[in-house]
């Protein structure tokens, strides 16, 4: 599997679990020891555990965004993405994804910025 199908399938999780917020498709994301960082100069969620309950309590509603991504880098070691996410009625955020994978796909370590787009960007 190339390293881009890596990201695209890690992705396609994501949305999965973003959409639904179950605790086994969050978990399956990530390796057990794996670090979430919400900003890249936080501490991170560190573990399942942690990362579980750090997305639930900032969890998203199905149905309240759209999502759209594009890869940037992708190489043995790390890939980047760039997004935009579009809250129905509110807000749309840029975002760009920092993903260390572990050999079986999953993230162990995750870095995401986000930051809201002006009302006058679209």
């Amino acid at each position: 599997m190339s390293n881009e199908s890596v990201l695209r399938n890690w992705i396609e999780a994501y949305e999965r679990a973003w959409a639904s917020n179950d605790e086994n498709h969050i978990r399956a994301l990530f390796t057990e020891d794996a670090d979430y960082f919400t900003e890249p100069h936080a501490s991170p969620w560190h573990g399942h555990d942690a990362i579980v309950w750090g997305w639930l309590e900032a969890r998203d509603e199905p149905g309240e965004t759209t999502f759209e991504w594009t890869p940037l880098v992708v190489t043995d070691e790390i890939a980047i993405a760039q997004a935009t996410t579009v809250y129905a009625g509110g807000a749309t955020y840029s975002n760009l994804w920092v993903l260390r994978f572990a050999p079986d796909g999953r993230a162990r370590e995750f870095t995401e910025w986000w930051m809201e787009q002006p009302p006058d960007a679209a």
